[in-house]
């Protein structure tokens, strides 16, 4: 952790905080990679297992457990699927924003940010009853805009960047002034990495994404469970992120089911959804920072 973060008490004496996460992309993930996949029947019938059936199961897990959750929906997966968001919201999980066509936010401009932005919002609070509060950005890609306009939108948290193992306070704007970031806009980051996405894990999709042998849920699972282990020494937040379409199958599911029970078992660990964590850390005073600009991109001479 930061300084200030580990200075920072967590309900019920826990060493560290704890989320499993589920981006809820469906096709949109495909389609905004490769649009021309859309013309292939099993790709998308390979994304859609996700609202189709890995929502369901995995909503079936977490009620067995007791554990509130965050889903990150797309707002075309949203528009396609709306009775899945609804259905979400029903089991009392978060909501949050993941973009609207699964557009990676730093191929756009300002403009198009901002229309993937308030389009998304506007599904969602109307599938859900409320405004997102929180923002994963697709493919983890965020733009140096983005916080800036999430800021301006009424966001707490955005869950993209890799910079830390603690929740933090990011300023909105990364050239404000630092002498003046008591005034200047934030937003609460949870920072989130590779290793703690099942995308690495599983995912193979010809045309889409072929990283290699396909992981069995055993070296998922160990892989994750280490840096659940490193966190409870060293103290954190760990961020698990599962996409339905792939850990809703049947093995993985079994095995995702198995993990979380170990996790709220553990006295150590305070399991909760990011809007929680996120409004716990927002309660406390953070020096706001931001991830310093690269402003002459190229190798040093």
């Amino acid at each position: 952790m930061t300084n200030e973060s580990s200075a920072i008490a967590l309900p019920g004496g826990a060493k560290m905080a704890a989320s499993f996460t589920f981006d809820v992309d469906g096709e949109s993930a495909a389609i905004a990679a490769d649009a021309g996949l859309a013309t292939s029947m099993s790709a998308m019938s390979h994304q859609a297992y996700g609202p189709l059936v890995g929502v369901h199961r995995i909503l079936d897990i977490l009620e067995g457990h007791r554990m509130k959750s965050t889903f990150f929906v797309p707002g075309y997966t949203a528009d396609r699927y709306p009775h899945v968001v609804k259905d979400i919201v029903a089991a009392g999980h978060e909501i949050a924003h993941h973009g609207y066509h699964h557009v990676q936010p730093t191929g756009l401009s300002e403009a198009q940010q901002i229309e993937q932005i308030d389009r998304g919002c506007d599904v969602l609070e109307k599938l859900s009853g409320s405004r997102p509060i929180g923002y994963r950005a697709p493919m983890w890609d965020l733009s140096w805009q983005m916080p800036r306009l999430l800021a301006e939108r009424g966001f707490l948290y955005d869950s993209s960047l890799m910079d830390a193992d603690a929740p933090y306070r990011l300023l909105a704007d990364p050239d404000a002034d630092a002498s003046a970031t008591a005034s200047a806009e934030s937003i609460i980051e949870i920072p989130i990495q590779w290793a703690l996405d099942d995308w690495e894990q599983y995912c193979f999709v010809p045309g889409l994404t072929e990283l290699g042998p396909i992981q069995t849920p055993r070296n998922a699972v160990e892989l994750w469970r280490s840096e659940l282990d490193g966190m409870r020494t060293y103290g954190g937040c760990w961020v698990l992120t599962n996409h339905p379409f792939l850990s809703g199958r049947p093995g993985r599911a079994a095995a995702l089911n198995d993990l979380i029970g170990e996790v709220v078992a553990m006295p150590d660990v305070w399991t909760a959804c990011l809007s929680d964590i996120a409004q716990h850390f927002a309660a406390h005073p953070l020096t706001a920072r931001t991830v310093e600009p690269i402003r002459q991109p190229g190798v040093p001479s």
